[in-house]
């Protein structure tokens, strides 16, 4: 009776992974089919015929090079100012002891779990007074600034596993805390940089709301807000464009993920280095 009810569990927990599988395959293979797709409609399908005439239609300069290249400066000028900004933070908070640090990891903790919409009313009226209306740089800032406080907390959790031992050594050599911080505390933890640089990177790739609030040119506007053109003022929806713009629209990420999964899968270099 034991052994039938583990292979009944066991099943029923196979059926749940393929169940949720799925669910994430089929938008997946509708993306892809519908861009071949000729007469691409709503529904997932065989395709009638293969075609490249979606991909000829939405690769021109006005709907995917500037929009995708809008997007690459936005989101990898606001993830590499996050990651610096978070490992410049996060070094106090892992090395040195103090009666604030719990508070303040707990603050921004909950700065996480504001909802972005709540608070773009003020901040719209800030960058208006400010001038940071409709500029990149201004963008970019923000795309940090709600980025950072879990940027700090996932930071300040990788960097407390690199032993302060080997600091204490380059500290006896005469470096800096800053020398010890950027050669060899950030290549010892690489995988924790990468996990952070990827998290980031992604969550402002798919940002809607904020670029559609702050940015006004449409010159100016990235591919997350350029592919609600393609939804027609009365529901009329192009779904062979659509999916052929997502596909490309998805490419930088998937590099981005691919580029770096070597140090997604590593360990801490010398993590051992102090022991024995």
């Amino acid at each position: 009776m034991s052994a039938r009810r583990a292979r009944s569990r066991a099943l029923a927990a196979d059926l749940g992974l393929l169940t949720l599988a799925a669910a994430f395959a089929l938008p997946l293979a509708w993306v892809v089919l519908s861009a071949l797709d000729p007469k691409a409609d709503v529904g997932v399908k065989a395709p009638d015929g293969l075609t490249l005439d979606h991909f000829d239609a939405v690769l021109t300069d006005e709907i995917t090079f500037t929009p995708m290249l809008n997007s690459l400066l936005l989101c990898g000028g606001g993830t590499l100012l996050t990651v610096v900004s978070a490992a410049l933070a996060a070094y106090p908070l892992s090395r040195y002891s103090s009666r604030l640090n719990r508070p303040f990891m707990l603050t921004i903790l909950f700065a996480t779990s504001l909802p972005i919409t709540a608070i773009m009313v003020p901040v719209y009226a800030l960058f208006v007074r400010v001038d940071l209306i409709d500029t990149m740089e201004g963008t970019i800032f923000f795309f940090a600034a709600s980025q950072l406080p879990f940027a700090i907390w996932l930071m300040k959790n990788f960097m407390d596993g690199v032993p302060k031992e080997l600091e204490e050594a380059a500290w006896t050599d005469g470096a800096s805390p800053l020398q010890s911080l950027v050669r060899i505390v950030l290549p010892l933890m690489g995988p924790g940089v990468a996990v952070v640089t990827v998290f980031c990177f992604v969550m402002m790739w798919g940002n809607f709301f904020v670029p559609f609030m702050l940015l006004l040119s449409p010159d100016q506007m990235p591919a997350a807000v350029s592919i609600n053109d393609f939804f027609g003022s009365k529901g009329a929806i192009v779904y062979g464009q659509l999916a052929a713009f997502s596909l490309i629209y998805s490419t930088p990420v998937i590099l981005l993920y691919v580029l770096i999964a070597r140090r997604l899968g590593g360990g801490f270099a010398l993590g051992g280095a102090v022991k024995g």
